[in-house]
Protein backbone atom coordinates (compact mmCIF):
# COMPACT_ATOMS: atom_id res chain seq x y z
CA UNK A 1 0.00 0.00 0.00
CA UNK A 2 1.67 3.80 -0.95
CA UNK A 3 2.62 5.54 2.24
CA UNK A 4 3.34 2.25 4.55
CA UNK A 5 6.58 1.30 5.68
CA UNK A 6 7.99 -1.34 4.87
CA UNK A 7 7.75 -4.97 6.75
CA UNK A 8 11.00 -4.03 8.75
CA UNK A 9 10.16 -0.65 9.72
CA UNK A 10 6.53 -1.92 11.21
CA UNK A 11 8.15 -4.44 12.85
CA UNK A 12 9.83 -1.64 14.77
CA UNK A 13 6.95 -0.12 15.09
CA UNK A 14 5.04 -2.92 17.02
CA UNK A 15 8.33 -3.33 19.44
CA UNK A 16 8.35 0.56 19.44
CA UNK A 17 4.79 0.35 20.81
CA UNK A 18 5.58 -2.55 23.54
CA UNK A 19 8.07 0.03 24.96
CA UNK A 20 6.53 3.31 24.44
CA UNK A 21 2.98 2.40 24.33
CA UNK A 22 2.19 3.61 21.24
CA UNK A 23 -1.89 3.08 20.15
CA UNK A 24 -2.06 1.65 16.57
CA UNK A 25 -5.57 2.94 16.38
CA UNK A 26 -4.62 6.38 16.90
CA UNK A 27 -3.12 6.22 13.09
CA UNK A 28 -3.52 10.56 12.43
CA UNK A 29 -3.51 10.54 8.51
CA UNK A 30 -2.62 14.02 7.28
CA UNK A 31 -5.87 15.19 6.30
CA UNK A 32 -8.17 14.32 9.38
CA UNK A 33 -11.82 14.46 9.06
CA UNK A 34 -11.78 17.75 11.15
CA UNK A 35 -9.32 19.14 9.04
CA UNK A 36 -11.87 18.69 5.67
CA UNK A 37 -14.93 19.68 7.91
CA UNK A 38 -13.93 22.53 9.00
CA UNK A 39 -10.95 23.76 6.56
CA UNK A 40 -11.12 26.40 4.25
CA UNK A 41 -9.44 29.68 3.18
CA UNK A 42 -11.37 31.60 5.65
CA UNK A 43 -10.26 30.14 8.92
CA UNK A 44 -7.57 32.23 10.40
CA UNK A 45 -4.19 30.10 11.39
CA UNK A 46 -4.43 30.64 15.21
CA UNK A 47 -0.24 31.66 16.59
CA UNK A 48 2.09 28.84 17.85
CA UNK A 49 1.19 28.12 21.65
CA UNK A 50 2.54 29.35 23.93
CA UNK A 51 1.86 27.67 27.55
CA UNK A 52 0.16 29.28 29.94
CA UNK A 53 -1.10 26.51 31.89
CA UNK A 54 0.30 23.39 33.72
CA UNK A 55 -2.13 20.93 31.07
CA UNK A 56 -3.22 19.37 34.18
CA UNK A 57 -4.58 22.12 35.55
CA UNK A 58 -5.92 23.09 31.23
CA UNK A 59 -7.52 20.27 31.19
CA UNK A 60 -9.56 20.19 34.57
CA UNK A 61 -10.57 23.66 33.35
CA UNK A 62 -12.01 22.45 29.82
CA UNK A 63 -13.44 19.31 31.31
CA UNK A 64 -14.99 21.49 33.95
CA UNK A 65 -16.46 23.67 31.11
CA UNK A 66 -17.85 20.85 28.79
CA UNK A 67 -19.55 18.73 31.79
CA UNK A 68 -20.83 22.70 33.06
CA UNK A 69 -22.12 23.23 29.90
CA UNK A 70 -23.88 19.97 29.51
CA UNK A 71 -25.51 19.82 32.52
CA UNK A 72 -27.17 23.16 31.69
CA UNK A 73 -27.85 22.18 28.46
CA UNK A 74 -29.18 19.32 29.35
CA UNK A 75 -31.21 21.26 32.21
CA UNK A 76 -32.68 23.01 29.33
CA UNK A 77 -33.81 19.90 27.20
CA UNK A 78 -35.66 18.91 30.44
CA UNK A 79 -37.42 21.94 31.30
CA UNK A 80 -38.66 23.03 27.15
CA UNK A 81 -41.64 20.28 27.69
CA UNK A 82 -42.78 21.56 31.06
CA UNK A 83 -42.81 25.00 29.67
CA UNK A 84 -44.60 23.83 26.80
CA UNK A 85 -47.35 21.41 28.54
CA UNK A 86 -47.60 24.08 31.34
CA UNK A 87 -46.74 21.63 33.93
CA UNK A 88 -45.32 22.52 37.41
CA UNK A 89 -41.15 21.31 36.97
CA UNK A 90 -40.47 20.96 40.98
CA UNK A 91 -44.02 19.10 41.09
CA UNK A 92 -43.49 17.17 38.45
CA UNK A 93 -39.24 16.65 38.34
CA UNK A 94 -40.03 15.23 41.93
CA UNK A 95 -43.39 13.19 42.03
CA UNK A 96 -43.54 9.42 41.52
CA UNK A 97 -45.77 9.85 38.64
CA UNK A 98 -43.21 11.87 36.39
CA UNK A 99 -43.23 10.89 33.09
CA UNK A 100 -39.43 11.36 32.88
CA UNK A 101 -38.37 9.29 35.56
CA UNK A 102 -34.23 9.69 35.34
CA UNK A 103 -33.36 13.27 35.00
CA UNK A 104 -31.91 14.50 31.72
CA UNK A 105 -29.20 15.33 33.35
CA UNK A 106 -28.20 12.00 34.40
CA UNK A 107 -26.67 11.78 30.52
CA UNK A 108 -23.97 13.63 31.41
CA UNK A 109 -22.54 10.69 33.09
CA UNK A 110 -23.24 8.26 30.37
CA UNK A 111 -21.62 11.00 27.56
CA UNK A 112 -18.03 10.84 30.36
CA UNK A 113 -17.68 6.91 29.91
CA UNK A 114 -17.90 7.65 26.54
CA UNK A 115 -14.96 10.23 26.66
CA UNK A 116 -16.51 13.60 25.53
CA UNK A 117 -15.19 15.49 27.98
CA UNK A 118 -11.69 15.31 27.71
CA UNK A 119 -9.55 18.47 25.92
CA UNK A 120 -9.02 16.75 22.76
CA UNK A 121 -10.79 13.51 21.28
CA UNK A 122 -12.73 12.38 19.00
CA UNK A 123 -13.83 13.85 15.28
CA UNK A 124 -16.89 16.44 15.42
CA UNK A 125 -19.15 13.72 13.45
CA UNK A 126 -17.53 10.74 15.95
CA UNK A 127 -18.90 13.26 18.65
CA UNK A 128 -21.71 13.47 17.64
CA UNK A 129 -22.38 9.44 17.03
CA UNK A 130 -21.21 8.91 20.64
CA UNK A 131 -23.45 11.86 21.74
CA UNK A 132 -26.56 10.11 20.13
CA UNK A 133 -26.02 6.93 21.28
CA UNK A 134 -25.40 8.43 25.01
CA UNK A 135 -29.20 10.12 24.56
CA UNK A 136 -30.32 6.50 23.07
CA UNK A 137 -28.88 4.56 26.84
CA UNK A 138 -30.65 7.37 28.17
CA UNK A 139 -33.88 7.11 26.69
CA UNK A 140 -34.01 3.31 26.71
CA UNK A 141 -33.37 3.53 30.33
CA UNK A 142 -36.19 5.78 31.40
CA UNK A 143 -38.59 3.70 29.09
CA UNK A 144 -37.57 0.52 30.93
CA UNK A 145 -38.43 2.62 34.27
CA UNK A 146 -41.80 3.98 32.81
CA UNK A 147 -42.77 0.49 31.30
CA UNK A 148 -42.38 -1.12 34.43
CA UNK A 149 -44.68 1.46 35.80
CA UNK A 150 -47.43 0.94 33.72
CA UNK A 151 -47.64 2.03 29.58
CA UNK A 152 -48.26 5.99 29.63
CA UNK A 153 -48.31 7.14 26.11
CA UNK A 154 -47.13 10.74 27.34
CA UNK A 155 -44.77 9.17 29.14
CA UNK A 156 -43.17 8.02 25.52
CA UNK A 157 -43.69 11.36 23.80
CA UNK A 158 -42.04 13.62 26.64
CA UNK A 159 -39.70 11.20 26.86
CA UNK A 160 -38.86 11.40 22.52
CA UNK A 161 -39.10 15.11 22.67
CA UNK A 162 -36.20 15.78 25.41
CA UNK A 163 -33.92 12.69 24.51
CA UNK A 164 -34.53 14.82 20.93
CA UNK A 165 -33.41 18.50 22.74
CA UNK A 166 -30.60 16.98 24.47
CA UNK A 167 -29.07 15.99 21.19
CA UNK A 168 -29.98 19.04 18.94
CA UNK A 169 -29.24 21.39 22.15
CA UNK A 170 -26.01 19.52 23.08
CA UNK A 171 -24.62 19.55 19.65
CA UNK A 172 -24.57 23.04 19.50
CA UNK A 173 -23.96 24.02 22.48
CA UNK A 174 -20.77 22.07 22.81
CA UNK A 175 -19.76 23.58 19.38
CA UNK A 176 -20.13 26.85 20.99
CA UNK A 177 -17.91 25.79 24.09
CA UNK A 178 -15.31 24.42 21.75
CA UNK A 179 -15.18 28.00 20.11
CA UNK A 180 -15.09 29.54 23.01
CA UNK A 181 -12.20 27.09 24.68
CA UNK A 182 -10.12 27.86 21.34
CA UNK A 183 -10.53 31.25 21.60
CA UNK A 184 -8.93 31.27 25.63
CA UNK A 185 -6.62 29.23 24.31
CA UNK A 186 -7.38 25.76 26.49
CA UNK A 187 -8.48 23.54 23.99
CA UNK A 188 -6.39 21.03 22.26
CA UNK A 189 -3.35 18.68 23.62
CA UNK A 190 0.44 20.11 23.79
CA UNK A 191 1.88 18.77 21.27
CA UNK A 192 5.73 17.99 20.14
CA UNK A 193 5.96 17.13 16.24
CA UNK A 194 8.57 14.78 15.52
CA UNK A 195 10.04 15.13 12.11
CA UNK A 196 11.12 18.17 9.93
CA UNK A 197 10.61 17.19 6.76
CA UNK A 198 7.95 17.71 4.55
CA UNK A 199 5.53 15.90 6.03
CA UNK A 200 6.05 17.49 9.59
CA UNK A 201 5.95 20.60 8.23
CA UNK A 202 2.49 19.99 6.53
CA UNK A 203 0.88 18.74 9.93
CA UNK A 204 2.01 21.83 11.63
CA UNK A 205 0.83 23.40 8.79
CA UNK A 206 -2.55 21.74 8.97
CA UNK A 207 -2.44 21.88 13.18
CA UNK A 208 -2.06 25.61 13.33
CA UNK A 209 -4.63 26.24 10.82
CA UNK A 210 -7.47 24.08 12.39
CA UNK A 211 -7.20 23.86 16.33
CA UNK A 212 -10.90 22.19 15.99
CA UNK A 213 -8.42 19.00 15.60
CA UNK A 214 -7.51 19.01 19.73
CA UNK A 215 -3.35 19.14 18.47
CA UNK A 216 -1.72 22.17 20.10
CA UNK A 217 1.97 22.46 18.47
CA UNK A 218 4.87 23.66 20.91
CA UNK A 219 7.35 22.66 18.46
CA UNK A 220 9.90 20.26 16.58
CA UNK A 221 11.95 17.46 17.82
CA UNK A 222 14.54 17.07 14.71
CA UNK A 223 17.49 15.34 13.51
CA UNK A 224 20.86 15.88 14.40
CA UNK A 225 22.50 18.46 12.58
CA UNK A 226 19.03 20.04 12.10
CA UNK A 227 19.74 23.86 11.42
CA UNK A 228 17.84 25.30 14.70
CA UNK A 229 15.34 27.56 13.01
CA UNK A 230 12.04 27.92 13.22
CA UNK A 231 9.45 26.17 11.03
CA UNK A 232 5.67 27.16 10.69
CA UNK A 233 6.73 29.98 13.72
CA UNK A 234 7.67 26.58 15.87
CA UNK A 235 10.85 26.51 17.21
CA UNK A 236 12.53 23.28 17.22
CA UNK A 237 13.06 22.45 20.84
CA UNK A 238 15.77 19.56 20.22
CA UNK A 239 17.24 16.76 18.73
CA UNK A 240 14.89 13.75 18.00
CA UNK A 241 16.68 11.85 20.76
CA UNK A 242 16.18 14.00 23.33
CA UNK A 243 13.52 15.33 25.74
CA UNK A 244 11.48 18.80 24.97
CA UNK A 245 12.22 21.21 28.10
CA UNK A 246 8.24 22.27 28.07
CA UNK A 247 5.38 20.44 29.32
CA UNK A 248 4.18 17.72 26.46
CA UNK A 249 1.14 15.74 26.45
CA UNK A 250 1.16 13.82 22.77
CA UNK A 251 4.49 12.98 20.82
CA UNK A 252 3.40 13.23 17.21
CA UNK A 253 5.71 11.53 14.45
CA UNK A 254 5.04 12.80 10.70
CA UNK A 255 5.41 9.29 9.55
CA UNK A 256 6.86 5.63 10.10
CA UNK A 257 10.54 6.54 9.18
CA UNK A 258 10.77 9.13 11.95
CA UNK A 259 9.21 6.62 14.54
CA UNK A 260 11.71 4.36 13.53
CA UNK A 261 14.31 6.95 13.97
CA UNK A 262 13.01 8.01 16.88
CA UNK A 263 13.39 3.86 18.29
CA UNK A 264 16.74 3.06 17.25
CA UNK A 265 17.94 6.37 18.78
CA UNK A 266 16.98 4.71 22.08
CA UNK A 267 15.69 7.33 24.28
CA UNK A 268 14.82 7.15 27.94
CA UNK A 269 11.38 6.65 27.51
CA UNK A 270 8.85 8.78 25.76
CA UNK A 271 8.59 11.95 26.99
CA UNK A 272 4.01 12.21 26.17
CA UNK A 273 1.57 10.02 27.87
CA UNK A 274 0.64 9.55 24.18
CA UNK A 275 1.95 8.92 20.93
CA UNK A 276 0.45 9.52 17.43
CA UNK A 277 1.84 8.71 14.48
CA UNK A 278 0.57 10.64 11.25
CA UNK A 279 1.03 8.41 7.98
CA UNK A 280 -0.26 10.29 5.26
CA UNK A 281 -2.27 7.85 2.41
CA UNK A 282 -3.28 9.52 -0.28
CA UNK A 283 -6.93 8.82 -1.81
CA UNK A 284 -8.29 6.73 0.95
CA UNK A 285 -10.57 7.03 3.93
CA UNK A 286 -9.78 8.25 7.21
CA UNK A 287 -12.75 8.56 9.08
CA UNK A 288 -13.79 5.18 10.09
CA UNK A 289 -10.83 3.02 9.24
CA UNK A 290 -9.78 0.37 11.48
CA UNK A 291 -6.68 -1.69 12.14
CA UNK A 292 -6.33 -4.96 11.61
CA UNK A 293 -3.05 -6.81 13.16
CA UNK A 294 -1.42 -8.98 10.75
CA UNK A 295 1.30 -10.52 12.30
CA UNK A 296 4.17 -8.22 12.12
CA UNK A 297 2.10 -6.32 9.44
CA UNK A 298 -0.48 -3.61 9.96
CA UNK A 299 -3.90 -3.93 7.96
CA UNK A 300 -6.06 -1.47 7.55
CA UNK A 301 -9.46 -2.20 6.91
CA UNK A 302 -10.81 0.09 4.16
CA UNK A 303 -14.74 -0.05 3.18
CA UNK A 304 -16.46 1.87 0.49
CA UNK A 305 -19.69 2.56 2.53
CA UNK A 306 -21.17 4.70 0.04
CA UNK A 307 -21.23 2.45 -2.84
CA UNK A 308 -22.88 0.21 -0.99
CA UNK A 309 -26.65 -0.73 -2.21
CA UNK A 310 -28.33 -1.03 1.17
CA UNK A 311 -26.65 2.36 2.48
CA UNK A 312 -28.23 3.95 -0.70
CA UNK A 313 -31.38 2.52 0.05
CA UNK A 314 -31.03 3.59 3.35
CA UNK A 315 -30.14 7.04 2.22
CA UNK A 316 -32.83 7.18 -0.48
CA UNK A 317 -35.27 6.94 2.80
CA UNK A 318 -33.60 9.36 4.58
CA UNK A 319 -33.92 11.99 1.73
CA UNK A 320 -37.23 10.86 0.97
CA UNK A 321 -38.60 11.39 4.64
CA UNK A 322 -37.11 14.97 5.52
CA UNK A 323 -37.65 16.42 1.96
CA UNK A 324 -41.45 15.66 2.13
CA UNK A 325 -41.66 17.23 6.07
CA UNK A 326 -39.43 20.37 4.64
CA UNK A 327 -40.95 21.25 1.53
CA UNK A 328 -44.74 20.86 3.49
CA UNK A 329 -42.79 23.59 6.22
CA UNK A 330 -40.65 25.58 2.88
CA UNK A 331 -43.97 25.95 0.89
CA UNK A 332 -45.04 29.26 2.94
CA UNK A 333 -41.52 30.81 2.96
CA UNK A 334 -40.96 29.75 -1.08
CA UNK A 335 -44.69 31.93 -2.15
CA UNK A 336 -43.97 34.84 -0.29
CA UNK A 337 -40.55 35.23 -1.75
CA UNK A 338 -41.56 34.45 -5.17
CA UNK A 339 -44.07 37.08 -5.25
CA UNK A 340 -40.92 39.48 -3.89
CA UNK A 341 -39.07 38.59 -6.84
CA UNK A 342 -41.95 39.10 -8.99
CA UNK A 343 -42.67 42.40 -7.64
CA UNK A 344 -38.84 43.67 -8.32
CA UNK A 345 -38.28 41.97 -11.58
CA UNK A 346 -40.67 40.80 -14.57
CA UNK A 347 -40.53 37.11 -15.31
CA UNK A 348 -40.99 33.39 -13.70
CA UNK A 349 -39.93 33.97 -10.10
CA UNK A 350 -37.87 30.60 -10.62
CA UNK A 351 -35.51 29.03 -13.04
CA UNK A 352 -34.04 25.83 -14.22
CA UNK A 353 -30.37 25.20 -14.58
CA UNK A 354 -29.15 22.36 -16.54
CA UNK A 355 -26.64 20.75 -13.75
CA UNK A 356 -24.33 17.45 -13.85
CA UNK A 357 -26.24 14.71 -11.78
CA UNK A 358 -25.44 10.85 -11.00
CA UNK A 359 -23.06 9.13 -13.79
CA UNK A 360 -22.68 12.73 -16.07
CA UNK A 361 -26.46 12.75 -16.93
CA UNK A 362 -28.08 16.33 -16.67
CA UNK A 363 -30.45 17.08 -14.12
CA UNK A 364 -32.87 20.14 -14.03
CA UNK A 365 -31.97 22.14 -10.66
CA UNK A 366 -34.73 24.40 -9.74
CA UNK A 367 -33.91 27.53 -8.02
CA UNK A 368 -35.77 30.74 -6.75
CA UNK A 369 -34.24 33.25 -8.99
CA UNK A 370 -31.93 35.79 -7.51
CA UNK A 371 -30.89 37.74 -10.58
CA UNK A 372 -32.13 39.88 -12.82
CA UNK A 373 -33.51 38.27 -16.41
CA UNK A 374 -30.96 39.16 -18.20
CA UNK A 375 -28.21 38.07 -16.24
CA UNK A 376 -25.71 36.38 -18.70
CA UNK A 377 -25.49 39.94 -20.39
CA UNK A 378 -24.57 42.02 -17.24
CA UNK A 379 -22.10 39.09 -16.22
CA UNK A 380 -20.71 39.74 -19.84
CA UNK A 381 -20.13 43.40 -19.92
CA UNK A 382 -18.93 43.24 -16.67
CA UNK A 383 -16.21 41.02 -17.40
CA UNK A 384 -15.10 42.56 -20.28
CA UNK A 385 -14.99 45.76 -18.55
CA UNK A 386 -13.27 44.57 -15.45
CA UNK A 387 -10.04 42.29 -15.50
CA UNK A 388 -9.97 41.36 -11.49
CA UNK A 389 -13.34 40.42 -11.76
CA UNK A 390 -12.68 38.07 -15.00
CA UNK A 391 -9.80 36.33 -12.62
CA UNK A 392 -12.25 35.95 -9.89
CA UNK A 393 -14.84 34.09 -11.70
CA UNK A 394 -12.40 31.96 -13.79
CA UNK A 395 -11.22 31.09 -10.47
CA UNK A 396 -14.48 30.39 -8.23
CA UNK A 397 -17.04 31.01 -10.97
CA UNK A 398 -18.55 33.55 -8.36
CA UNK A 399 -18.47 37.41 -8.01
CA UNK A 400 -18.37 39.25 -4.60
CA UNK A 401 -19.70 41.74 -6.30
CA UNK A 402 -21.77 40.36 -8.73
CA UNK A 403 -23.99 43.03 -11.05
CA UNK A 404 -26.86 40.02 -11.84
CA UNK A 405 -28.37 40.56 -8.40
CA UNK A 406 -31.04 41.54 -7.66
CA UNK A 407 -31.36 44.50 -5.21
CA UNK A 408 -31.54 43.97 -1.30
CA UNK A 409 -33.82 40.95 -1.37
CA UNK A 410 -31.38 38.86 -4.33
CA UNK A 411 -28.54 39.34 -1.59
CA UNK A 412 -30.79 37.83 1.14
CA UNK A 413 -31.98 35.13 -0.44
CA UNK A 414 -28.50 33.71 -1.43
CA UNK A 415 -26.95 34.80 1.76
CA UNK A 416 -29.61 32.82 3.88
CA UNK A 417 -29.82 29.84 1.24
CA UNK A 418 -33.44 30.31 0.71
CA UNK A 419 -33.31 29.66 -3.13
CA UNK A 420 -31.74 25.92 -2.46
CA UNK A 421 -35.60 25.38 -0.98
CA UNK A 422 -37.12 24.40 -4.49
CA UNK A 423 -34.47 21.88 -4.75
CA UNK A 424 -36.22 19.71 -2.23
CA UNK A 425 -37.98 19.05 -5.21
CA UNK A 426 -35.50 17.22 -6.55
CA UNK A 427 -34.51 15.32 -3.74
CA UNK A 428 -37.92 13.71 -4.22
CA UNK A 429 -38.12 13.07 -7.27
CA UNK A 430 -34.34 11.59 -6.72
CA UNK A 431 -32.44 13.69 -8.78
CA UNK A 432 -30.88 14.80 -5.47
CA UNK A 433 -29.71 13.59 -1.80
CA UNK A 434 -30.07 15.98 1.04
CA UNK A 435 -26.35 15.64 1.36
CA UNK A 436 -23.39 15.02 -0.89
CA UNK A 437 -21.20 16.92 -3.57
CA UNK A 438 -23.20 19.86 -5.33
CA UNK A 439 -24.35 19.23 -8.55
CA UNK A 440 -22.40 21.69 -10.79
CA UNK A 441 -23.11 23.43 -14.14
CA UNK A 442 -20.68 21.60 -17.22
CA UNK A 443 -18.63 24.55 -17.38
CA UNK A 444 -17.92 24.32 -13.41
CA UNK A 445 -17.24 20.50 -13.73
CA UNK A 446 -15.38 21.28 -16.74
CA UNK A 447 -12.60 23.00 -14.04
CA UNK A 448 -11.62 19.52 -12.81
CA UNK A 449 -9.62 16.79 -13.97
CA UNK A 450 -11.69 13.77 -15.81
CA UNK A 451 -10.80 11.72 -12.95
CA UNK A 452 -12.08 13.62 -10.20
CA UNK A 453 -14.98 13.87 -11.97
CA UNK A 454 -15.59 10.28 -12.35
CA UNK A 455 -15.42 10.26 -8.67
CA UNK A 456 -17.57 12.92 -7.95
CA UNK A 457 -20.00 12.08 -10.24
CA UNK A 458 -20.10 8.54 -8.79
CA UNK A 459 -22.61 9.42 -6.60
CA UNK A 460 -26.14 11.18 -5.65
CA UNK A 461 -25.34 15.24 -5.74
CA UNK A 462 -26.67 16.89 -2.72
CA UNK A 463 -28.99 19.54 -1.29
CA UNK A 464 -25.89 20.12 1.10
CA UNK A 465 -22.44 19.23 1.66
CA UNK A 466 -18.86 19.54 3.30
CA UNK A 467 -18.32 22.88 1.36
CA UNK A 468 -21.70 24.26 2.57
CA UNK A 469 -20.85 23.90 6.53
CA UNK A 470 -17.03 24.81 6.12
CA UNK A 471 -15.93 27.51 3.00
CA UNK A 472 -18.83 27.70 0.71
CA UNK A 473 -18.36 30.85 -1.84
CA UNK A 474 -14.77 31.15 -0.25
CA UNK A 475 -13.53 28.15 -1.64
CA UNK A 476 -11.71 27.60 -4.71
CA UNK A 477 -11.91 24.52 -6.75
CA UNK A 478 -8.83 22.82 -4.50
CA UNK A 479 -10.92 23.16 -1.76
CA UNK A 480 -14.04 21.83 -3.47
CA UNK A 481 -11.82 19.12 -4.74
CA UNK A 482 -10.61 18.03 -1.41
CA UNK A 483 -14.00 18.69 0.47
CA UNK A 484 -15.56 16.20 -1.59
CA UNK A 485 -13.57 13.36 -2.21
CA UNK A 486 -13.29 13.30 1.53
CA UNK A 487 -17.15 12.50 2.08
CA UNK A 488 -17.77 10.35 -0.93
CA UNK A 489 -14.20 8.71 0.64
CA UNK A 490 -15.55 8.60 3.98
CA UNK A 491 -19.43 8.32 3.57
CA UNK A 492 -21.51 7.03 6.97
CA UNK A 493 -24.94 8.30 7.92
CA UNK A 494 -23.52 10.28 10.78
CA UNK A 495 -21.46 12.05 8.59
CA UNK A 496 -24.39 13.37 7.18
CA UNK A 497 -26.36 14.00 10.26
CA UNK A 498 -23.61 15.91 11.17
CA UNK A 499 -23.68 17.81 8.17
CA UNK A 500 -26.82 18.83 7.99
CA UNK A 501 -27.00 19.88 11.72
CA UNK A 502 -23.76 21.66 10.70
CA UNK A 503 -25.55 23.37 7.69
CA UNK A 504 -27.92 24.87 9.55
CA UNK A 505 -25.29 27.11 11.57
CA UNK A 506 -23.55 27.98 8.29
CA UNK A 507 -26.79 29.26 7.06
CA UNK A 508 -27.41 31.23 9.88
CA UNK A 509 -24.70 32.34 10.40
CA UNK A 510 -24.31 33.26 6.41
CA UNK A 511 -21.27 31.52 6.31
CA UNK A 512 -19.26 32.55 2.99
CA UNK A 513 -22.36 33.03 0.88
CA UNK A 514 -22.43 35.45 -1.71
Amino acid sequence: MPGLAPVATVSRLLSFQGRYGLELSEWLPMSTTDSIILAGPAVERIKPVEVELRPGRRRAIVTTVLVGGDLFFSGIAGVVPWLLTGWPPLTDWLGPSTPVPIPPVGVVLILAVFGLYSSYGPSPPERLRLRVLGVCIYAISCLLVVSAQGPSARGVAEIAVVSALLVVIGFYGESALRSALIRWRLWGALTVIVGTDTAGRSLADTLLAQPELGFRPVGFLAERGQEPVRIEGLPILGMIDEMPAVPVEVLLFSSCATLALYDGKGAGGAPAPRTVLAQQIHELQNMWVQVQPLGSAIGLEIRRELYRPRNLALKRVIDCTFAGLGLIVAIPVIAILAVTIRSLDPGSPFYVQIRVGRHGRPIRVLKLRTMYSDAERRLHAHLESCPAAREEWQRFFKLSADPRILPKVGHFIRRTSLDELPQLWNVLCGDMSLVGPRPFPAYHMDGFDPDFRALRTSVPPGLTGLWQISSRSDGDLHVQRSQDTYYIRNWSPWLDLYILMGTVSAVLGAKGAR
